[in-house]
């Protein structure tokens, strides 16, 4: 029977109407079943790290889920989110950049954000977040491959490339609030991408304990989802 490391999960809670009592619940969770970390938007961190103290890992997002403030807010939000006792931090750049073939401006934003971070807090955890959704169909390996196909493929391709340049420790695949979640064709194929030290995270749709398990078979190092309990309690 296949197992699943609780540290390879992120519990997370991003819902606009979650409390203080839901982030107690959550973090409670993420004590008792040993996951990696309480994911909270950035409003919940500082009470999430005060109830998890040393016993388990804080995550925020920034610029989430579009990823276009302008990049001194987002910096300030890095800032804040680190201030507040954030360890990890899943980050939405602003993918129009890649879309408007302007990758330099792209990298840039991502080489100052983790430069940013870093300068807080030399072992925060960065995340690039890429809303494959917006370029590629969810079963896109396994389909005629149709000019949209191969330019989508050749964004994606860049944009991952951008993120392991700049230094972040993580390419996530899709923010969970976008078209539609990581798909096995996108953790294979950002796989061949990057190098095989740059870490994959997926968010968006993880239910089941299947999908856990195919998208880490695949090459993800870690899954972010709200279903995490169900998935280590299923059989």
């Amino acid at each position: 029977m296949d197992i699943i490391d609780p540290k390879v999960l992120d519990f997370a809670n991003h819902r606009a109407d979650a409390t203080e009592e839901d982030i107690k619940t959550l973090c409670e969770a993420v004590i008792q079943y040993g996951f990696n970390s309480a994911f909270v938007n950035p409003t919940h961190v500082s009470i999430a790290h005060k109830l998890l103290g040393d016993k388990a890992k804080v995550g925020t997002v920034i610029s989430f889920p579009l990823g276009q403030d302008i990049k001194n807010i987002k910096i300030h939000a890095i800032r804040e989110a680190i201030q507040d006792g954030a360890d990890e931090l899943d980050i939405v750049p602003d993918i129009s950049r890649i879309k408007e073939e302007k990758a330099d401006l792209f990298e840039q934003e991502l080489i100052d954000l983790t430069a940013s971070a870093r300068s807080m807090r030399k072992n925060i955890v960065v995340k690039f977040i890429i809303e494959t959704g917006l370029f590629l169909p969810e079963h896109f390996l396994t389909v005629l491959e149709t000019p949209e196909i191969q330019l989508g493929k050749q964004c994606v391709q860049q944009a991952a490339e951008s993120i392991q340049k700049s230094g972040a420790d993580f390419v996530k695949i899709c923010s969970g609030m976008g078209k539609r979640g990581v798909s096995v064709d996108d953790v294979t194929f950002i796989r061949t991408v990057v190098k095989p030290e740059m870490k994959i995270k997926g968010a968006g749709g993880i239910d089941t304990k299947k999908e856990a398990l195919d998208l880490l078979s695949a090459g993800a190092n870690r899954l972010g989802t709200s279903h995490t309990i169900e998935i280590i309690h299923e059989t």
